[in-house]
């Protein structure tokens, strides 16, 4: 297919699965992601979180996610709980290139979010906007989400030593995975096939 316009890939639709709806994130989900939010759940990300687990801090540091160049932030909720947030952590049209990043808070870790998030994301990915590869950081430490893509299908590509400085200076090792245009319908039928499993539900 021919990739979609480059204005198109910055746009933040409204995405709805089985389970699942991603929506644009906003500060109005800041209370959401405070009701359920730990310590653990922004342990690992590349640009910490939040100094406290409080509406007013979560409001904050979604407004300084969006504001953020060539990154689009969405809120993955299920049956109107937010259960965290998705995003195109960055967006490179002119190379057909975008980067995926997840954070869910624990208790809608091994549910279906995380499985149908990628999955609504990734076909928009390659089935709406024509990129030929999409990726993830993932934390060295983070053994639940480097597992995680290993099942996916995804290719672990090396790791990147002490690519990313966290907030308090410690110089994070991230690995690379990724998944290629020709990839994907393999890795959807494993995601498919991950859903169903959590749903017991079959899916079409």
């Amino acid at each position: 297919m021919l990739p979609a316009p480059p204005e198109e890939w910055f746009q933040i639709p409204i995405l709805s699965g089985q389970v699942v709806r991603l929506e644009p994130l906003t500060p109005a989900h800041a209370a959401g992601i405070t009701r359920h939010a730990t310590p653990e759940t922004v342990a690992f990300l590349s640009r910490g979180g939040p100094a406290e687990n409080t509406p007013q801090e979560w409001a904050a540091y979604i407004e300084r996610l969006n504001a953020l160049p060539n990154r689009l932030n969405f809120a993955v909720l299920i049956d109107n709980e937010v259960a965290g947030r998705i995003s195109y952590s960055e967006v490179r049209p002119s190379d057909l290139w975008l980067e995926i990043g997840t954070m869910l808070t624990p208790p809608f870790q091994g549910t279906a979010a995380n499985p149908e998030a990628k999955l609504l994301l990734l076909t928009r990915a390659f089935e709406v906007l024509g990129a030929n590869r999409v990726h993830f950081k993932v934390d060295e430490r983070n053994a639940r989400s480097l597992r995680a893509l290993d099942n996916l299908g995804a290719v672990r590509e090396g790791t990147l030593r002490q690519y990313q400085v966290r907030p308090g200076g410690y110089a994070r090792n991230s690995v690379m995975f990724s998944i290629l245009s020709g990839e994907w319908l393999t890795v959807r039928a494993r995601l498919m096939q991950r859903l169903e499993a959590l749903t017991k539900q079959p899916l079409s």
